[in-house]
């Protein structure tokens, strides 16, 4: 029964969710176009699924997603694993957290490559350019960036310098790399920063995260468990253009190759 209470509360706090969400849709269908919604009983349909996908993924949450985050954050930071048996007891520093930083990496880069939404972009991206932009390369170039920035804020909680400085340094590369980057490649390159974070990623390198500030000694998980969906959304957009300046240098060097051979 209390099993069954709690989905009911989930239950009905999305339906609030989803309501105001529900009201404009249908509204400006019957009030605004003055038409029929069409195919109504598959929208219906498709609303009860995503009340009850979204119930279960919210309880998938809290039962096993933020705490596998925690449990693989307090493992990872335990004196006795980063030390190792025997090992004399001493204050750790930033350098002997390296099987955090790669778990991070690693964890954004998986978790990026999966998103759906990054599917879906990076489908529709090749869809339009004819081809030129690859499904598989705008994928693995957001991955890695997501890999650099769940690192990156690994390192910061652990070291515990301030958000606003891999802020700042972040946004002034990507304002630089805007100015030289093809113009074709800037909205898209924005929007994988965005489309990225979504519902695999988010949940969790935000486990990971609210994991490393409540084990990592002179933490915070206020202060420092948060922002590094920030830098997952930052980076990505960095390795897309990055990812295009490579592919545009390597072909004018290859017509300029053929052109000298001709």
């Amino acid at each position: 029964m209390e099993t069954l209470s709690l989905y009911l509360d989930i239950l009905l706090g999305t339906i609030r969710d989803v309501l105001p969400i529900a009201a404009i849709l249908f509204g400006f269908q019957i009030f605004v176009l003055r038409r029929p919604v069409p195919q109504l009983k598959r929208v219906l349909t498709g609303f009860v699924y995503v009340l009850l996908g979204m119930v279960l993924f919210l309880q998938g949450l809290e039962q096993a997603l933020f705490p596998l985050g925690r449990l693989m954050a307090a493992q990872l930071t335990d004196p006795a694993f980063i030390l190792g048996d025997g090992a004399v007891a001493r204050v750790l520093s930033w350098t002997d957290y390296g099987w955090v930083y790669l778990f991070g990496a690693l964890l954004g880069f998986s978790t990026a490559l999966a998103e759906p939404a990054l599917i879906a972009v990076a489908m529709k991206a090749r869809e339009v350019s004819a081809g030129s932009i690859g499904v598989w390369g705008l994928r693995v170039a957001v991955a890695l960036g997501v890999a650099v920035g769940v690192m990156l804020g690994t390192f910061r909680i652990v070291t515990g310098t301030p958000l606003h400085y891999y802020i700042i340094a972040a946004y002034i590369i990507v304002i630089v790399q805007t100015a030289f980057a093809p113009r074709i490649i800037i909205p898209l390159a924005y929007d994988s920063g965005g489309v990225t974070t979504s519902t695999v990623t988010v949940p969790l390198v935000m486990a990971l995260g609210l994991g490393l500030a409540n084990t990592v000694p002179g933490s915070s998980p206020l202060l420092d468990g948060f922002g590094m969906i920030a830098l997952a959304c930052l980076f990505p957009i960095m390795a897309v253009m990055t990812y295009a300046q490579l592919s545009e240098w390597r072909a004018r060097r290859r017509h300029d190759r053929e052109t000298g051979q001709d």
